[in-house]
């Protein structure tokens, strides 16, 4: 039996890169997956991967910058589910761009997906964790949100403010068994990178998040 058996997790940008890898590996673990995406069909790639490892799901296209979606993403998860114990925030846009030549929609687009995102998916969804007093939260960072990195301002800005908001998070929930934690992958092959590493070999790390038990950990922040 997995250290998740049993658990509901929901993943963003499970379509391709770290988001596919920590759904197959969170999948092996036990945990009954609800895929979220842009694009129908690069899910339904990800759920027929999950179904040879064993695992099962279902697949959403949504997106996460919109409140409409994600309250129909959240709701579908529920109705299929009926709760969501883990949310893995993974969903991010990266477009290079310093702050003199990065236009006010690019901003926008990705501080919409990147941040706002997040935001209205823990909104939606702790509710949830709340009332059954059980919820694991993993954010993925980078480490420009505090080293910062020119020609990256938008990517860069939006990190930070995810951090800024783990930790709020993280204190609003210290009396509940909700953990909310960052993790910072470094840089890992995907649609955003051409190198880097492996991504099967980073969502192990992301897996041990969605599984800390709390142990006088509610409330803090691991950054990895």
């Amino acid at each position: 039996m997995g250290l998740l058996h049993g658990k509901i997790a929901l993943v963003t940008g499970a379509g391709s890169g770290l988001g596919r890898a920590t759904a197959i590996a969170l999948a092996r673990e036990g945990a009954q997956l609800v895929l979220c995406g842009r694009r129908l069909d690069p899910l339904k790639e990800t759920l027929k991967l999950i179904s040879e490892a064993n695992g099962d799901g279902v697949a959403i296209a949504a997106d996460v910058s919109s409140a409409e979606d994600v309250t129909h993403l959240t709701a579908e998860a529920v109705a299929e589910f009926g709760r969501i114990d883990i949310l893995i925030n993974n969903a991010a846009v990266f477009e290079p761009g310093g702050v003199t030549d990065t236009d006010l929609q690019n901003w926008n687009d990705q501080l919409a997906v990147n941040l706002t995102g997040p935001f209205l998916l823990m909104q939606a969804i702790l509710p949830w964790m709340r009332k059954q007093n059980y919820g694991r939260i993993v954010n993925i960072t980078s480490g420009l949100a505090y080293n910062g990195a020119g020609g990256f301002a938008a990517y860069s800005a939006s990190k930070a403010g995810l951090e800024s908001l783990t930790r709020t998070v993280a204190d609003e929930e210290s009396g509940n068994d909700i953990l909310a934690n960052l993790f910072n992958p470094g840089t890992v092959r995907s649609n955003m990178h051409a190198t880097g590493q492996d991504p099967s070999a980073v969502a192990p790390e992301i897996v041990k998040l969605a599984s800390l038990a709390k142990g006088g950990m509610s409330g803090q922040l691991v950054s990895v």
